[in-house]
């Protein structure tokens, strides 16, 4: 069985200086808030964040960055509207940034998830994002080597989980959770219920269990974190 826990605290415990943290996310639709809080509680630092984007506003990515807890970001969008903490910590010299188009970024994690050891891919081919990287030229067009990204943590959010950790998404929230939950050595889920098992329809479960290492049910009045 998965773990399940209430409290956000106990669920993210443990994280190590240093981590790769996976955070799922499409802007703020699908991003795991409340594990992120619990994370700056926890105060793990020196973190390698990945995520689609740099935070947005002051909560959720955006405040993990502000406690100064990131040495480097990579990520697909670095710069919003509502990108003030990153672009303010960039500027300042205080943060490292990995830029990554969003389908290599995709298909990197997945790679990772997958076992593949590497992949070339024509995005990027000839820009800087390709400086330093190897490239060939294939079917008369020009690829860039491409690595995979793994985690040491996932946090990602999902709608629903039954408690062997099958997770179901809601809509747009879905993103980059069931990669990512692939590709991290350890993944923590939040979740809005926790399920009997057998009580997810087997057809609408996009992430099985055997992905998922911890839960975060919010809906349990016991949450107190």
């Amino acid at each position: 069985m998965t773990g399940v826990f209430t409290g956000a605290d106990d669920a993210v415990a443990g994280i190590a200086d240093g981590s790769t943290v996976l955070v799922g996310g499409f802007g703020m639709a699908g991003m795991p808030v409340r594990l992120v809080e619990a994370l700056i509680r926890q105060g793990a630092t020196g973190l390698t964040v990945v995520s689609n984007n740099a935070g947005n506003g002051d909560t959720g990515l955006a405040a993990l960055l502000a406690a100064g807890r990131v040495r480097k970001m990579i990520c697909s969008f670095p710069r919003q509207s509502d990108s003030w903490v990153f672009d303010g910590l960039y500027r300042a010299g205080k943060i490292e940034l990995e830029v990554v188009p969003q389908g290599t970024l995709a298909e990197r994690i997945r790679a990772a998830g997958a076992g593949i050891g590497a992949f070339y891919c024509p995005t990027g081919a000839g820009t800087p994002l390709a400086e330093g990287k190897e490239t060939r030229t294939i079917d008369g067009r020009d690829h860039v080597l491409e690595y995979p990204i793994k985690g040491d943590v996932a946090l990602i959010a999902a709608h629903t989980a039954d408690r062997m950790g099958n997770l179901v998404y809601r809509k747009t929230a879905r993103n980059f959770g069931p990669i990512m939950a692939t590709a991290a050595t350890l993944t923590i889920a939040q979740v809005n219920r926790v399920a009997e098992v057998g009580e997810l329809d087997p057809e609408s479960v996009v992430t099985p269990g055997v992905y998922v290492d911890r839960l975060l049910d919010l809906g349990a009045k016991e949450d107190a974190s």
